[in-house]
Order: C-alpha cells, then sequence, then structure tokens
C-alpha cells in the first residue's frame, strides 16, 4: 500500500496547512484518487495527546461510511485534531460533540429545543432587525472589513439573543470567541503551542463561567430565554448541569457562530469572483438561495476535519483498523470528490443533488445547527443585496492558519 512518505504529502504538518488552498486540494485529489486511506505519523507534541497518527478518509464514501457507524467510529474522547490532553474534559466538561450514545443521545434531545422549527420561528424577527442594524451601521460607516462589520456581527448576536445574554457583556463574548478560534489546532514549536493553547483554555473558561453564572441566576428566576429553557427541567425531568450549559454555550459559540460566519465572508468572495452565479442569484433570490447556500458550504467546508477513534477491528477499502485506532474524516476533501461532484472544483448554486457533507455526515452527529446558520446566511444575504446590490469582496482574504477551522480573518469589500 502508498503510504504518507511516498506521497510526499503531510496532513499531520503545519507546513501543509500553510500552503494555498488550491495547492492542498491538488494534494487531497491525488489522495483519493488511490484505492486506500493513507496513515499519516504525528509527532507528540507537549500539552497535546497526539498519538501515532491516523488514516485520512478522503473520500465522499469513505466519510459518510464513518459518519453513519458510530458505534465503531466513536466521538470520544475528542473530535479535533490532535486531541487535547485528558484533563481538559475535567475542567471543562464534556462537550456533546465528543460523546457518543447514550450521553450523547441525551443531551442532543435537550438542547434541541434551541433548533426546533418553533424557536427558530421566534428568532426570524430578531435576525431581521440584527441584519437591518448591521446594514445601517455598514451604510453610515462605510465598508472596511466585511468580517468585522458584517459576518462576525450576526450569529453571535443572535447567539446571545436565543441564550439571554445581557447586552453588557456582549462584547467580552464576541472577545473571547475570536481568542478561544485563533487556535490552530496544529502541530507547532513549543513556545507557540503553550501560548496559544493557554489563551484558548482561558476564553472557553471565561465563556463558561459567564454562562453559568446566568444560569444559576435563571434557575432562581427564569425568563423567556434559551439559559432558563435548558436550566429548569421540562416536560421529561430533563435539565442541563451547570457544566453541561457552560460546554453547550461555549459549543453553539464556537461551532454555531464560525459555520454561518465563515460561509458568509467566503461566500461574498465566490459571489464576486463568479459573476454569473451572482446575476443569477440576483436575479431570482428567493429562488436559488438555498442553493447558493448549500453550494458555499460545500466548497468552503467551513469545518474542515473531524477525528474518531475506532472502537472495534474494521475494514474499509483493504485497510484494516484496529481498536484504539485513529481516522480524520477530512470533510473539505470529500466535499470536492469529482465521483460524486461533477466538476467539483466549480462553484455552481443551482447544483442537484448537492450531498455535501458540510455540516458533518449523515448519523447522529449531523450539525444541530444547520437550520440556524442557513436561516441567518439567507437573512443577512438578502438584506446586503437589497439595500446594498453593488455589494463584493475586494482584495483576497486573510484567512486563519489552522487545520480544522476554514476561517477568514479579514476580507476587503466595497459597495
Amino acid at each position: 500500500m502508498t503510504t504518507a512518505v511516498e506521497t510526499g504529502i503531510d496532513l499531520a504538518d503545519l507546513a501543509f496547512w500553510r500552503r494555498p488552498p488550491h495547492e492542498r486540494e491538488r494534494d487531497f485529489a491525488r489522495l483519493r484518487a488511490l484505492d486506500h486511506p493513507v496513515f499519516f505519523a504525528e509527532r507528540r507534541v507537549p500539552l497535546l495527546r497526539s498519538g501515532a497518527g491516523f488514516h485520512a478518509l478522503v473520500r465522499h464514501a469513505d466519510v459518510v461510511e464513518a459518519s453513519r457507524n458510530a458505534k465503531v467510529f466513536s466521538s470520544e474522547p475528542a473530535v479535533t485534531n490532535p486531541e487535547p490532553p485528558g484533563w481538559v474534559k475535567h475542567v471543562f466538561g464534556d462537550s456533546m460533540v465528543n460523546l457518543d450514545d447514550p450521553r450523547h443521545a441525551r443531551l442532543r434531545r435537550i438542547v434541541s429545543r434551541a433548533f426546533s422549527p418553533k424557536m427558530l420561528a421566534r428568532l426570524d424577527a430578531g435576525i431581521h432587525r440584527a441584519a437591518e442594524s448591521i446594514v445601517d451601521d455598514v451604510v453610515a460607516r462605510g465598508p472596511r472589513d466585511f468580517v468585522a462589520q458584517v459576518a462576525a456581527r450576526l450569529p453571535i448576536t443572535v447567539i446571545c439573543d436565543m441564550m439571554g445574554i445581557p447586552d453588557g457583556i456582549r462584547a467580552r463574548v464576541h472577545a473571547h470567541v475570536d481568542t478561544s478560534t485563533a487556535y490552530t489546532g496544529v502541530r507547532m514549536s513549543l513556545p507557540r503551542t503553550v501560548a496559544m493553547a493557554g489563551r484558548n483554555m482561558a476564553a472557553l473558561f471565561a465563556l463558561q463561567r459567564l454562562v453559568i453564572r446566568l444560569g444559576r441566576e435563571r434557575a432562581r428566576e427564569p425568563a423567556d430565554d434559551l439559559v432558563s429553557a435548558l436550566v429548569n427541567a421540562n416536560v421529561d425531568g430533563e435539565r442541563l448541569t451547570p457544566r453541561e450549559l457552560g460546554s453547550f454555550f461555549t459549543l453553539l459559540l464556537v461551532a454555531g457562530n464560525e459555520t454561518a460566519r465563515n460561509t458568509m465572508a467566503h461566500g461574498l468572495k465566490l459571489l464576486t469572483d463568479n459573476p454569473g452565479e451572482r446575476e443569477r442569484l440576483a436575479g431570482d433570490f428567493e429562488g436559488h438561495i438555498g442553493g447558493a447556500i448549500e453550494e458555499t458550504v460545500r466548497y468552503v467546508s467551513p469545518i474542515m476535519q473531524f477525528r474518531r477513534t475506532v472502537t472495534e477491528p474494521y475494514e474499509m477499502r483493504g485497510v484494516r483498523f484496529a481498536p484504539g485506532g485513529k481516522v480524520v474524516l477530512f470533510y473539505g476533501s470529500a466535499n470536492r470528490d469529482e465521483e460524486v461532484f461533477p466538476d467539483a472544483g466549480r462553484f455552481d448554486i443551482t447544483r442537484k443533488p448537492n450531498p455535501h457533507v458540510g455540516f458533518g455526515g449523515p448519523g447522529p452527529h449531523f450539525c444541530l445547527g444547520a437550520n440556524l446558520a442557513r436561516q441567518e446566511i439567507k437573512i443577512m444575504y438578502r438584506e446586503l443585496f437589497t439595500r446594498l446590490p453593488g455589494i463584493r469582496s475586494v482584495g483576497e482574504p486573510e484567512l486563519l492558519l489552522s487545520n480544522f477551522d476554514n476561517s477568514v480573518r479579514t476580507q476587503g469589500f466595497t459597495f
């Protein structure tokens, strides 16, 4: 079988993720062309629980197969790559994304009330108001950075509205989220690892303390917000503990915020670089916005990968995985698989079918907030393209150096 050394590709090395996206995609295409998953060795890094390495699942079919089979491909102990040390969950609690059933099913059942059709309908007016206010500010102050002025503002505003976060502390929430997502999650020098991991942990801890304190207040005096609903028992007597509430809040802020934020930021660039698709969207916004959102999520894969731990012997395309072994699901590669997406490198808002895995593969860990992200993007784009029909990106985006989060740090724009 072909080895990682023979391919000349190292998905575990920071140098790979420093390269331009089109060069990385060329290497992923080479890996997809092989008849088996390739193993990549990892170097141990202090403060991180890096192991011997992982098999890279880069084909769409392989990612879907592993996603559907959560019994074999476990999310425990963690889905990030490399894994954090064991003490992290003792400090921060178990995040739902790092759990298997039945614990995962219990937490998902409780928090799913935040994403019910009834709750999303209630949020609609608030999202519209936030989008209007954001565009008002852009018009008044002029275009500078699309991420700071638009894409980063809406998701956090919506999440804070859902949770009932007081206005006076929202700026702190935003700053902590930015700090926590700046952590690259790839192997690096020891000083940088220590510094970035420390800032990341401090930001997450601050977010958890903030919402746990609010949860105690809402347990005593409930209000009409999601925190109150989550900390007080529902009809089945289920509620979140303070640690579970803290873990859910940080997951919602980091994962929920980043997906919508980065899809919007990348989307403006894609619509600028593909004027035919932009004209098609402008000509029939309601008819094409759904396809535009799905195609943008496919094309950019806001979350690029998740790790799984093998629980029992399993064979995939001639490779025998042993219990305790690691695989990494590369969503960005799966979403460019030519076997599933003809002309995969083309941005096409009319692409049908579009079975992308940009919200995670099918199975128990499919993104719970996918419909909320879609709703936010649709409303924000409608407001932008209605009031600022000439809006377009300017220059190249500054991307976060990461193997996990396809994040746009800054993007110039004009209208």
